[in-house]
């Protein structure tokens, strides 16, 4: 006997959006026949819910109330001061720009002069003269994944970027995403990085918002990456918010022989957040360091959930995530490493830790490993745990205020994770962000 599944609100809403805007979504006649095959797929999964093993901790059906209309060719108007003060603290960060606003770019707020090996497309453009091979490409989604599909439906822009053979960015790449105007909207954008082989480059990606923006927004972000043989690729994230935006990220990265990926994801402000990070190594000497800090307090919700697949032999990878909860804050890490039957000589190792600043917080954390192979170095953990007391009356008895004693514990703390991040002007405006967001959640 088949049972009909009820569809809740936001998944009707979400269909019949898509019927009202197919017409004017970017792209050729194969990218729009793409489009509805992507709006039938989730037509048929639905929403994300508990009883999904990946997103028991996430429940995306009863969290996400209702489907905000979709932004399509938005003019909001936004100066190239508007962006600084969007960007904050990122504004000091010497990089080249490609910028897109409501999700969708806006060549004027641009800076990709003396770009050397560097070539960026937007997806928009490319995706209105597609053939059918390249709509394929440019519209794939996971069969199983609602999220993805759902990207695949409503894209509006993105960037597609590509570093040549052998080239040595001077600068990092930032490809920024702000949200700005009154109205509330969802925005979809796909991103595709290619690293050629033997080229080394730093890429940011971020996600802001300019002061006065409607407060209830959605977002859904996919990137691809695909990092070439003997490349380095140093790959950040900045999401940060004002405590509303439901924000669905999801990063699919492939790894070539002898590549190198650093992938850091900084979070905070974000009502619902949900990060996927899908890694595959492809060739063998493939190194990964993942690592990420997030920050939530209220009833703000962020979840971290990684693959790692290693599935040639002789790789690395190494994880570390790090979260600060307060109030009714809550935390989620689900961390999967696979080692494949023939992945011989794979060392991975994976740590997940959070802070808890209240009682009410919630931090819940599902490390995995499969290992198919025997001659391996694997190992997890996860860790929660209180401001140490002791080490908290020791700093007062030296004459430092509590607040100020909290404040530099919790920095020390999520420190660790930010360390990771090489780039020094990067590594002190995530500190920064930090910070900001501590000033913020002060408990005296």
């Amino acid at each position: 006997m088949n049972v009909a599944v009820m569809k809740t609100k936001a998944e009707q809403a979400l269909t019949e959006a898509f019927e009202a805007v197919a017409g004017k979504l970017p792209g050729s006649a194969a990218v729009k026949e793409r489009r509805a095959e992507a709006i039938g797929a989730f037509g048929s999964l639905g929403l994300p819910h508990r009883r999904i093993e990946e997103w028991k901790y996430t429940d995306l059906r009863a969290n996400l109330k209702e489907a905000l209309p979709p932004a399509i060719h938005d003019e909001t108007p936004l100066t190239i001061a508007e962006l600084i003060v969007a960007l904050g603290p990122l504004a000091h960060v010497d990089a080249y720009r490609v910028a897109f606003v409501n999700g969708r770019h806006r060549a004027e707020l641009d800076d990709t002069s003396e770009a050397a090996g560097l070539d960026v497309a937007t997806l928009g453009k490319t995706l209105a003269s597609a053939s059918a091979n390249v709509a394929d490409t440019l519209t794939k989604s996971d069969a199983n994944g609602a999220i993805a599909a759902l990207n695949a439906a409503f894209m509006t822009d993105g960037a597609i970027v590509r570093v040549a053979d052998k080239a040595m960015l001077a600068k990092p790449l930032l490809v920024v995403f702000v949200r700005a105007g009154s109205g509330k909207r969802s925005v979809s954008v796909r991103n595709f990085v290619s690293i050629g082989e033997g080229a080394t480059a730093t890429i940011i990606e971020a996600h802001v918002v300019l002061p006065g923006a409607a407060v209830d927004a959605q977002s859904n972000a996919l990137t691809e990456v695909t990092v070439g043989k003997a490349a380095t690729l140093s790959h950040i994230k900045v999401a940060v918010d004002e405590g509303k935006c439901v924000h669905l990220a999801d990063w699919d990265v492939s790894l070539d022989a002898d590549a190198t990926y650093r992938g850091f994801q900084f979070s905070s402000g974000l009502g619902l957040a949900r990060n996927e990070i899908n890694v595959l190594y492809t060739g063998q000497g493939g190194k990964l360091d993942l690592s990420g800090a997030y920050m939530a307090r209220a009833h703000e919700h962020i979840d971290t959930t990684l693959v790692v697949d290693h599935a040639v032999p002789h790789c690395d990878s190494r994880e570390l995530f790090k979260g600060v909860l307060d109030g009714h804050g809550r935390g989620v890490f689900q961390g999967k490493v696979i080692v494949r039957p023939d992945a011989q000589k794979t060392d991975g190792k994976q740590m997940s830790q959070a802070l808890m600043l209240s009682q009410d917080a919630e931090f819940d954390s599902k490390p995995e490993l499969e290992i198919f192979a025997d001659d391996v170095v694997c190992g997890h953990g996860t860790t929660s745990a209180e401001l140490d007391p002791d080490m908290l009356f020791y700093c007062r008895s030296r004459g430092i205020p509590e607040s100020e004693a909290r404040a530099l514990m919790i920095e020390s703390f999520i420190g660790e994770a930010i360390d990771k991040v090489e780039h020094t002007e990067l590594h002190t405006v995530l500190m920064t962000l930090a910070k900001n967001w501590l000033a913020g959640s002060a408990r005296g």
